[in-house]
């Protein structure tokens, strides 16, 4: 029995020293790996590497997908402010012109004295009648008749064609022809002035056409202004209607024809004043008339 203890004792104590050897080699071996230790080293490397790599894909594409999305929004919100900005660049532009272009026309009006303006405008084109009308607002309410003379600040456009209450119709100078004319005249210092008749619109060269009835001692010449004439008794004088351009003979060789640049952008209308002739005279006038 005691010989039983006594190995037993001895197997534990052997095995302790083992422990010992084992637990002092381990210590001292810590920088340098044996091959199993190697072996299971690189076994759960490989594992690591094989989990790591899907799990790495999945995260740079989700990464990758968030931020696309941010950089889409951020590139949404930055068209919208610049689309904005456009837009506000854009109205602000047009208020600009069409202040430029009311106070053009308040200057003009200012020293008109032989008709009263009535204010309007544009508020149609039918792109059936492009060239030749457009619609105002303002009708025989606002004292507008047919064939009164409507103009820009820059010049002539054209005449009143039919009214209703509210609205009318101008009829271009681009759709005027020979049965639907403008008298006109070239004025010259000291010599007779130079008569005609604005009857038609070339629409290759967009001039109007001014044929020449009457000439002075002086031909006409390029750079003329042709303006309004009171001759063929349905428009005031004096209103700007153009410069000549070139001057050449009709398709018979019988008259002469003065290739006129509109003095108004016939193609961008907004803002227009109709010639009201029909002023009543002061009182005073009229008692004047009345004794005479």
């Amino acid at each position: 029995m005691n010989f039983f203890r006594s190995k037993k004792l001895f197997v534990i104590l052997i095995g302790f020293i083992l422990l010992v050897v084992l637990i002092g080699y381990s210590l001292n071996s810590r920088g340098h790996l044996n091959f199993a230790e190697k072996v299971v080293s690189d076994a759960v490397g490989w594992v690591q590497n094989v989990v790591q790599a899907p799990v790495t894909f999945v995260t740079d594409v989700t990464s990758n997908i968030s931020e696309f999305k941010t950089t889409y929004e951020e590139n949404q919100v930055l068209r919208e402010q610049l689309s904005q900005q456009k837009s506000l660049v854009y109205d602000l532009q047009k208020i600009e012109e069409e202040n430029e272009e009311l106070r053009s026309i308040i200057d003009m009006t200012n020293t008109a004295r032989d008709y009263e303006p009535i204010y309007a405008s544009v508020i149609a084109r039918s792109p059936e009648q492009w060239v030749d009308q457009v619609t105002i607002n303002r009708g025989t309410n606002d004292g507008v008749q047919e064939n009164m003379v409507v103009r820009t600040a820059e010049g002539m456009i054209g005449k009143i064609l039919h009214t209703s209450r509210g609205t009318s119709t101008v009829q271009l100078l681009t759709g005027f022809d020979e049965f639907n004319r403008v008298s006109a005249t070239v004025l010259r210092k000291d010599k007779s002035d130079i008569f005609g008749m604005i009857e038609g619109f070339d629409d290759e060269t967009e001039m109007l056409l001014f044929r020449i009835i009457e000439e002075s001692d002086e031909d006409i010449k390029e750079g003329d202004t042709v303006y309004s004439s009171e001759l063929g008794g349905e428009f005031p004088e004096g209103i700007t209607i153009g410069e000549v351009k070139e001057v050449v003979a009709d398709q018979y060789g019988l008259t002469r024809i003065a290739m006129v640049e509109p003095a108004a952008d016939l193609f961008d209308i907004r803002n227009v004043i109709v010639v009201n002739r029909s002023m009543e005279q002061p009182e005073g006038e009229e008692e004047g008339d009345d004794e005479s």
